[in-house]
């Protein structure tokens, strides 16, 4: 325990819980909800205690208990009201939150545990999209706030990554239905951010389509050799850090030249990086997406 995340400071939990620092106060002020300790020049410090006490506190405001009421309830009784709301309502903040605890304390079985309270009711797709999307979008807004490090974020991703690998390894023994379309999944040079692509990979096999997984960091000039072996290829990839914003369009027009012209190919992309382009400027075979879900409905 000695290497767990045990303080944090009032914009960490406003950070982890959504509720704004200047809440927090009020309600630290007018119920006496949470007890910091305090620096020497009084700056408010919580316990791992308190955390987990607010994202409570957090999901039952959520689900329409008033701060007063919760403000009456004993210290003890507020985890049995969340467990109690969560098992007759939607469960997914609650999950988020268990997954944001077990990111913080590194704990393996909370995060199973979690998964497989969610997995009893849930097929994997909708996990994938009603909480770990969600989750990992916190968890990336918590990254560049500094409120966690790289490895906690390293921690989380790779159990959701083992969980999305398990459900590929289920379909890999199936064969494809006959379709001459082929899906060739890859990132881009020095793009090592995979979760997106592989649960697309899981969709695509589920589907009972013919997909070749390449993975990261893959340089376009090899790509070529797919041609090769396969007519016609849909290319798939996902740009979450590269290529830089500004280099975008000059990547893809030369990925379209390359790849695709005088082709039956296609080339799906998506990810945050290309929320800058302009996509009037793209070539023809060149398809962007805002989501995997909208993907998914245009294959």
């Amino acid at each position: 325990m000695n290497n767990i995340q045990v303080n944090f400071s009032i914009k960490d939990l406003e950070n982890l819980t959504g509720i704004k620092a200047h809440t927090i106060r009020i309600w630290e002020k007018r119920y006496n909800l949470l007890s910091p300790n305090r620096t020497e020049t009084n700056i408010r410090n919580y316990s791992l205690n308190s955390l987990q006490k607010l994202l409570n506190i957090s999901y039952l405001n959520n689900n329409g208990l008033k701060i007063s009421k919760i403000a009456s309830l004993k210290e003890e009784e507020i985890p049995i009201k969340v467990r109690e709301i969560a098992s007759r309502a939607q469960v997914e903040d609650h999950a988020i939150n268990a997954f944001k605890m077990a990111m913080i304390n590194f704990d393996q079985v909370l995060f199973y545990n979690t998964y497989n309270n969610l997995i009893e009711n849930k097929t994997f797709s909708d996990i994938f999209y009603t909480v770990f999307l969600p989750l990992l979008n916190d968890v990336g807004l918590l990254w560049q706030t500094s409120t966690i490090t790289p490895a906690n974020e390293h921690f989380i991703s790779n159990h959701i990554k083992q969980k999305i690998l398990i459900n590929i390894e289920r379909l890999q023994s199936l064969e494809p239905k006959p379709n001459s379309k082929t899906f060739v999944l890859f990132l881009p040079e020095n793009e090592i951010h995979d979760i997106g692509l592989l649960f697309i990979n899981y969709q695509l096999r589920s589907k009972g389509y013919h997909t070749i997984f390449l993975g990261e960091s893959v340089p376009m000039d090899s790509l070529k050799d797919l041609h090769e072996f396969f007519d016609d290829i849909t290319f798939i990839s996902y740009f979450t850090i590269y290529p830089e914003a500004e280099t975008i369009e000059d990547y893809l027009n030369k990925f379209n030249k390359l790849l695709l012209e005088n082709r039956p190919s296609s080339f799906m992309v998506l990810g945050s990086k290309l929320a800058s382009v302009e996509l009037s400027n793209l070539p023809e075979k060149v398809n962007v997406f805002n989501s995997i879900e909208n993907l998914i409905k245009n294959l």
